[in-house]
């Protein structure tokens, strides 16, 4: 039995105790960014023979060449086709609703002329290139490839490298198939800290891109904030959450099964409900003491729930919204009757699951919405990965004659001020006082 934590908002420092629970060290210690620090340097001096050798030593391969460690697309797509039907149709499907929902988030170029012709605007460009790291090992994880993959390709990136470790050479069909049905252009069985430093500076075989996308374990996380600002990257995720707000009229058995989804991720993952009704906090609590022995990641699930899940009463939904902007959880499930008029009091969270019937699992594989959200409460200030994580907006101006006399003279009399006259006399040559 996994006995929640509860707190209360009524309770003298609720806020301060509620803060304890939500805190989680997301910093590596210092051997594991030692030995990032290590690998980076290494493959960015020896390229692909670093590559080869760190691959060989943590996934526990023999490969003596680059070309080992590259699947070739023929049997990326033989992989998808080898698949049994329902699954084939289910990568399609979540593969076109995520499709659908991403192309309404295209932003494009646009501009306006002023009186005096002078021409202001934006310019929406692509990036070129997207490296997309996809976890591998007993890790099975279709639904990153499609859900990193997609809004890159609907923002037009024009190549996406995948990379994917397969420790003791397993690979995972399923995973390839996705691969296929994203249209991967190279995929390498590459993983670590190894391979987020072949992607943000290239080597000889694996070409060097633009962003790196996609989760991984804390090797993986540490690389890529080193690497950030060499290359673009996602975020840093920490463990996954969820936040539920039930006004009691979800059936119990729902909710818990709810919080288990969230749960059984890792032991680090951090399920919250939130409800005004004492009594629907006890029938959950019943629910998960009895559905919990049934599940088959019991015993990630209750570490989970014991330590870092919790059970808050609130006097109202009012009180309910209040916390969970506090929280800014990664998922927030809105189990109550008015879904709609309770989600305009939400201003923090990664995704909003609205109404008793939507399971947050959902949003994982087929809603359309993208899965890939901001944890650790950074949805108060970030959003759920999107095309315009792909598009790079450049500003566009253009004066004419006419306007550069007005421009330039406002120009030159502030540059004058700061002190840079060059900048002043660039503007003075195009109004003829020069």
């Amino acid at each position: 039995m996994a006995k929640i934590k509860r707190l209360s908002t009524s309770a003298s420092g609720f806020w301060q105790e509620l803060e304890a629970v939500l805190s989680w060290d997301s910093i590596s210690d210092a051997s594991v960014t030692e030995t990032v620090r290590n690998v980076i340097a290494d493959v960015r001096k020896r390229g692909d023979a670093a590559l080869i050798e760190y691959t060989n030593r943590f996934d526990r391969l023999d490969a003596s060449g680059m070309a080992e460690l590259e699947i070739p697309l023929d049997r990326v797509k033989a992989a998808f086709e080898a698949l049994p039907d329902d699954q084939r149709k289910s990568l399609e499907f979540s593969a076109e609703r995520v499709r659908l929902y991403h192309e309404h988030q295209k932003i494009d170029s646009w501009s306006y002329t002023e009186a005096d012709g002078t021409l202001l605007g934006q310019q929406v460009t692509p990036m070129d290139r997207v490296g997309l790291y996809v976890p591998g090992g007993k890790a099975i994880y279709p639904s990153c490839v499609i859900m990193n993959a997609i809004p890159a390709r609907v923002a037009g990136v024009k190549e996406l490298i995948m990379v994917v470790p397969t420790p003791d050479g397993n690979i995972n069909q399923l995973v390839l198939a996705a691969a296929h049905v994203v249209g991967a252009d190279r995929v390498f069985t590459l993983g670590g800290a190894q391979a987020v430093a072949a992607l943000a500076y290239g080597t000889q075989t694996v070409p060097r891109v633009d962003k790196i996308v996609g989760p991984g374990n804390i090797y993986v996380a540490t690389a890529k904030g080193m690497v950030f600002g060499a290359v673009g990257i996602d975020m840093i995720a920490g463990p996954s959450e969820i936040l539920v707000i039930g006004d009691g009229g979800t059936p119990p058995d729902w909710v818990a099964m709810d919080l288990f989804s969230q749960a059984e991720h890792d032991e680090d993952a951090q399920p919250i409900l939130v409800s005004p009704d004492v009594a629907y906090l006890d029938a959950v609590q019943a629910s998960v003491d009895k559905l919990l022995p049934t599940m088959e990641r019991a015993g990630i699930i209750g570490k989970s729930l014991a330590g870092r899940a919790a059970m808050i009463h609130v006097k109202d939904l009012d009180e309910a919204a209040e916390v969970a902007n506090f929280v800014a959880p990664e998922h927030l499930e809105l189990s109550v009757e008015d879904p709609l008029a309770l989600s305009q009091k939400i201003r923090h969270a990664g995704a909003i699951f609205l109404g008793r019937y939507t399971a947050e699992a959902i949003g994982d594989y087929c809603a359309g919405p993208n899965h890939v959200l901001p944890t650790s409460r950074t949805a108060r200030f970030s959003s759920p990965l999107g095309v315009y994580d792909f598009q790079k907006r450049s500003s566009l101006i253009m004066c004419s004659g006419e306007s550069m006399k007005t421009l330039g003279k406002t120009s030159s009399q502030l540059a004058r001020a700061e002190g840079l006259t060059a900048h002043a006399r660039s503007a003075e040559y195009r109004m003829g006082e020069e």
